[in-house]
């Protein structure tokens, strides 16, 4: 996987073009400015058309619609600094998610996006479940707190709660369950104790229980916060895994700042 990079062409009207490259597709960002750059976006197109082996050279075309497409404006408001990587996420998922699907919050952290999962998924037959996990109480309070605010009793019995840490995932979840969605936010708890943080090792192991639950057209996803001792090591750990993914079965895509060290990295690894 690659992070993004991008070149520009200087004129009276600035045209920037944006490349993600992945390990399996070349997304193409283009948009125009003025050269004052006080302008919206005027235009903006995205293409995927072919797989890119390590080599350069491209195998099989991708189909014609890809796991980002349409989520071209908003993918450029984050490269821009218009949206936080958590908003990026929550538009991902609900381009995503259907009514009915189960997801995972695998950190739950104060339950933002859990709540969020679950007015993606619930609906009236009841069907959609979000299971969520942390190793600290005082994240599952939070979350639990949050839920009562912002949902009904209804809703809120399609979410269970688990003091576990996400690497044991696969004890509490029922069998042979399919699962549209797993979410991490890699790092410590917002306004907890920073000492307290998720680990490369226990990643890993969630990561691998993750890919064994996802059905197809399933997303895994990642916002990896480095800024804090061993978040460098843990996204090194996420790369290391998404890169040793099949390409004829998955597609995975980084986006990182390259001028903003300590920024969020957004990773997400798509199942086909």
């Amino acid at each position: 996987m690659s992070a993004l990079g991008f070149t520009s062409r200087f004129s009276p009207m600035l045209s920037n073009r944006f490349l993600c490259q992945t390990n399996s597709l070349l997304f193409s960002f283009s948009s125009s400015f003025s050269s004052s750059l006080k302008i919206p976006f005027k235009a903006l197109s995205c293409s995927s058309n072919s797989l890119l082996h390590n080599n350069g050279t491209t195998s099989r075309p991708l189909s014609t619609s890809s796991p980002l497409s349409g989520l071209e404006d908003e993918l450029v408001g984050y490269i821009f600094g218009k949206k936080k990587a958590t908003e990026m996420a929550h538009l991902v998922w609900r381009h995503v998610l259907h009514k009915g699907d189960i997801a995972i919050d695998a950190t739950c952290g104060n339950g933002y996006d859990t709540v969020a999962m679950l007015k993606m998924v619930a609906d009236e037959s009841c069907r959609g479940r979000v299971f969520g996990m942390d190793i600290q109480t005082e994240a599952l309070e939070s979350t639990s707190s949050l839920l009562d605010e912002i949902v009904n009793q209804k809703e809120k019995e399609l979410v269970k709660l688990f003091p576990i840490c996400h690497s044991r995932m696969d004890e509490v979840l029922p069998e042979k369950i399919a699962v549209r969605l797993v979410a991490f936010n890699l790092g410590y708890l917002p306004g907890g104790n920073k000492d307290i943080i998720t680990t490369s090792k226990t990643t890993m192991l969630a990561l691998e229980s993750a890919k064994k639950m996802l059905m197809s057209g399933g997303l895994i996803s990642l916002v990896v916060y480095v800024g804090h001792p061993g978040g460098r090591e843990e996204l090194e750990t996420v790369e290391g895994f998404a890169s040793g993914l099949c390409v004829d079965g998955w597609i995975c895509c980084k986006f990182q700042m390259l001028n903003r060290p300590l920024a969020p990295v957004l990773v997400f690894i798509f199942k086909r």
